[in-house]
């Protein structure tokens, strides 16, 4: 049996270059702000629905507001966001926690740097339409839910983001 994706592959897709261009304009602390908030509001129930005795991905998103906060410093936040993402490999059998886990715990390392936020869209659209279609759809059809989904976080930071913010000239995306 095929297993499913654990994210979406096609970085040129129209609704990934459309969040990437907004997310340029962004600085560190706003995209972090964003994509924690999207991340607890969507993704963290979809991880708590398949384990909702596991609160490492919640650790991870509370370690980095404490963070933005001033409350932590990194390698502290570091090491509850590391925990996330174990936690995403530990559900490796259940694809949509583990795309959820996957896109928390990117969402969390945006305070580390700002290029992780894209992980929101490239793990967190394909666990909503997993959990929406389920992991037996046709691909197609899960990618057009996730591009739906990526419209709704390009709506979000829209609404939070800030004009004419200081933000590095463009993210180097390739590590």
């Amino acid at each position: 049996m095929a297993r499913a994706r654990k994210m979406l592959s096609d970085w040129d897709a129209p609704y990934i270059q459309s969040l990437v261009k907004m997310i340029e304009t962004q600085s560190k602390p706003t995209l972090a702000h964003w994509a924690v908030d999207y991340a607890e509001c969507i993704l963290l129930p979809l991880w708590s629905k398949h384990y909702p005795d596991d609160l490492r991905p919640q650790n991870a998103l509370k370690a980095a507001r404490e963070w933005l906060s001033g409350a932590i410093k990194l390698p502290q936040a570091k090491k509850l966001i590391l925990e996330c993402h174990a936690a995403a490999r530990e559900a490796e059998e259940d694809s949509v926690a583990q795309a959820a886990a996957r896109a928390i715990g990117q969402c969390a390392s945006t305070i580390h740097s700002a290029r992780h936020c894209v992980g929101l869209a490239l793990y967190g659209a394909s666990a909503v339409a997993y959990d929406t279609l389920g992991t037996k759809a046709p691909w197609d059809q899960l990618e057009q839910h996730a591009a739906a989904e990526c419209t709704r976080m390009l709506d979000a930071l829209c609404a939070v983001s800030v004009d004419d913010e200081p933000s590095p000239a463009k993210i180097d995306w390739k590590c």
